[in-house]
């Protein structure tokens, strides 16, 4: 063939397709076709001034530059080399590898049903015919065409068009040579022929670090897990009648490295330090802000680009695995705060994924977030349920993770949330409620609860949405826990309140006990408490240095004896002064100082405590391990209760006096009469207090008070919580 001809076989309109990057099936054009005994191939390869298929050289197609064409023997496992102004070069041709995807992937990916999508879409290195290179595959139904571009193409949308498969809208092809640690994006034509911004791939495994924002292949499989002893034993640990008392963290801003420019800590230092303090401390879990990948740090992670990918700020993917598998070596838990209800607009993300609105409503008063400028899921769209049911099965499979904290509940049950009149669209029925999210919710809990043994999820969510924490089969969401944030908003302000006004609110203490039980609740002191100038624990107390401490230590101890499982967060249990900031760490000087190193000692004290004595959690859920003993005393703002355990259990007291004023001679009514030890008092010198307590403990007779059989007199010291257990006797 003389190179001044074009191919006969050749379509001219294709070789144009091909050179001006339009060309939609590659896979019919480029790479070799074979017609009986002959065989035909056709490359692109724009920095070549000639290119060879081994030893077969290729003809330059004219008026097409760097396309080439010729003749080869069918079946030929060939490889191109080329040469131009860079030197010689040598790679396996893409368009000569067949389809990675099945017809069963086909299938499923088709009607919305593949149950672990990251397996099939994605990134993933591979042996593919004999040759090592990475897999690609992205969902883009409305794209005219997709290509992977990356440093390994010159970021040259018109090397790596990829293969449609069918009506499922993916597209998918093999690289060759290209593998962990390569930058790519998808380069797309949309259906009118115009490029869409380069996008990070919505199921890729790793990322650049911000403000960079191409995805990174990474390798996810062949880590060595070595918790199997956590893994056979952590549905006891997540049980609603567990001890659950967790530890939220922002990973960014616990500890830094000063010297080292200020730096964050990586997964491996978090899985020593972090580890090693949360558990010395008595959690149970660790409560991780949202560690998917995100541009902004100032979201903290709560708008999320890449939903498959640990961010990069502290290590690639094994190492997060290495902090996940030290903690439940530690007999630590690990949540994720996982953010399903919308997604930031950044030009790479999955807005207007394919030149259409793919992931979100195109109405905005359906797909857009007035209070956070993002988009909002179109949670009715069989595809975006499967990816998002698909992620929250991933962390959780993949990464050992024991459960998902879904943040923003609230914002994607109602139509209606944070939206005037004639901005929101009502429901099929004319109502507020979002039935396409509530359905989403629903599957994914069914889905992850029935794939994973023994972890759970809890909900964000600040209605009296009905059973958030009931069983799907029984009408319920199906989450296992909800935060109770009635309870914390209740008690918040009344600790806020001056000590001489707290008799008009005390019903804030006790309202909560009204719907307690209504609900598996976890009680939250979340990051949202020490942000955007609410201040620290601390600040919120009122009067001087000491009696602010003495408030936070009635308080927690106030916390910790009320039914319901515990979350503080980072900070929080040490008194820091000053409310959280995302940009530093925590104020570790003062955690060393008397006042806060008494408190931090406290909330251990406390969680041993918790986790201890049964009566304490193994009736958190239920009513029957509750009773007042004394509800009615706001003169006084004293507070006590009981909780009870099993039948064997010994009974606990808890008294809790929010007034400066010491009841030195306090008559309690007790379930039991006997000996009833005390174990813990908040005003213990070890804690920063001044040790006015019931040394010793006291003893219960048989009188009557307040509707319990038996009573003692009682010291309550000023501004704390006293703890007394049941020692046996009548």
């Amino acid at each position: 063939m003389s190179n001044a001809q074009m191919p006969p076989w050749l379509d001219p309109a294709d070789a144009a397709a091909v050179t001006e990057g339009r060309l939609d099936d590659p896979f019919a054009v480029l790479g070799p076709h074979h017609r009986g005994v002959s065989g035909r191939l056709v490359a692109f390869d724009p920095h070549a001034d000639s290119l060879r298929a081994d030893d077969l050289a290729l003809a330059p197609v004219p008026g097409h530059p760097g396309l080439f064409a010729g003749e080869v023997a069918p079946g030929a496992a060939y490889r191109l080399h080329g040469r131009g102004a860079g030197g010689d070069w040598s790679y396996d041709d893409p368009f000569r590898f067949g389809p990675v995807l099945g017809e069963i992937d086909e299938y499923l990916l088709g009607e919305g049903t593949h149950g672990r999508l990251w397996r099939a879409l994605g990134a993933h290195v591979m042996m593919h015919d004999g040759v090592a290179g990475t897999h690609f595959a992205v969902w883009a139904p409305n794209a005219r065409r997709v290509s992977v571009v990356g440093d390994f193409n010159a970021w040259d949308g018109r090397r790596a068009p990829m293969r449609r498969r069918g009506a499922t809208g993916v597209w998918e092809i093999f690289l060759p040579g290209v593998g962990e640690g390569a930058a790519y994006k998808y380069e797309i034509l949309g259906v009118d022929g115009r490029r869409v911004p380069l996008k990070a791939d919505p199921v890729g495994f790793g990322a650049q670090h911000p403000p960079e924002t191409a995805s990174i292949v990474r390798d996810i499989t062949g880590y060595g897990w070595k918790d199997a002893a956590w893994m056979e034993t952590r549905a006891g640990c997540n049980a609603r009648t567990a001890p659950v008392s967790i530890y939220e963290v922002h990973l960014g801003s616990w500890r830094r490295r000063a010297a080292e420019g200020n730096r964050p800590l990586s997964y491996v230092e978090l899985a020593e330090e972090l580890v090693t303090y949360a558990a010395d401390l008595g959690f149970t879990h660790l409560e991780l802000m949202p560690i998917s990948e995100h541009p902004f740090d100032g979201s903290w992670g709560y708008q999320p680009v890449g939903l498959f990918a640990p961010t990069i700020r502290h290590g690639p993917p094994h190492e997060f695995r290495d902090l996940v598998d030290a903690a439940h070596r530690a007999g630590l838990g690990v949540i994720l705060d996982w953010v399903p209800g919308h997604f930031p607009v950044d030009d790479h993300g999955l807005g207007r994924f394919d030149g259409t609105h793919l992931y979100e409503h195109a109405d905005p008063r359906e797909g857009y977030h007035p209070d956070w400028n993002t988009l909002i899921y179109n949670f009715g769209r069989a595809e975006v349920a499967n990816f998002l049911t698909s992620n929250a099965l991933y962390w959780l499979e993949e990464f050992h993770v024991d459960g998902l904290r879904v943040d923003a509940v609230a914002s994607m049950l109602y139509r209606d949330y944070s939206r005037k009149d004639g901005e929101w669209v009502p429901n099929i029925h004319g109502g507020r409620e979002n039935l396409e999210a509530i359905a989403l919710l629903r599957r994914v809990n069914t889905t992850v609860y029935g794939a994973v043994p023994g972890i759970l999820t809890a909900a964000e969510e600040s209605t009296s949405f009905p059973g958030v924490s009931q069983p799907v089969d029984a009408g319920g969401l199906g989450f296992g826990y909800k935060w109770n944030m009635g309870w914390m908003n209740d008690t918040l302000r009344y600790m806020q309140t001056e000590p001489i006004h707290r008799r008009w609110h005390h019903d804030k203490m006790t309202f909560g006990l009204v719907y307690a039980f209504s609900e598996n609740f976890i009680l939250p002191i979340s990051h949202d408490e020490v942000v955007h100038g609410k201040g620290s624990m601390l600040g919120k107390m009122p009067g001087g240095e000491a009696e602010k401490f003495a408030h936070l230590r009635a308080y927690y101890g106030f916390m910790w004896g009320h039914p319901g499982k515990k979350l503080l967060f980072m900070g929080q249990e040490f008194a820091q002064p000053a409310e959280w900031n995302h940009g530093a760490q925590l104020d570790w000087a003062a955690a060393a100082r008397a006042p806060h190193a008494g408190v931090a000692r406290l909330v251990r004290d406390l969680n041993t405590l918790y986790r201890g004595v049964p009566a304490l959690h193994v009736r958190d859920a239920e009513a029957e391990g509750f009773a007042w003993l004394e509800v009615d005393a706001a003169a006084e703002s004293v507070l006590a209760w009981a909780r009870f355990g099993g039948p064997d259990d010994p009974p606990v007291a808890v008294a809790v006096n929010f007034t400066p004023v010491a009841r030195p001679d306090w008559r309690l009514g007790l379930p039991r009469a006997g000996r009833w030890r005390e174990v813990l008092n908040t005003d213990a010198g070890i804690y920063g207090g001044q040790d006015r307590g019931n040394m010793g403990g006291v003893t219960a007779m048989a009188e009557a008070h307040n509707g319990q059989p038996a009573s003692a007199r009682v010291m309550l010291p000023p501004l704390s919580a006293v703890f007394f257990v049941h020692d046996g006797g009548e």
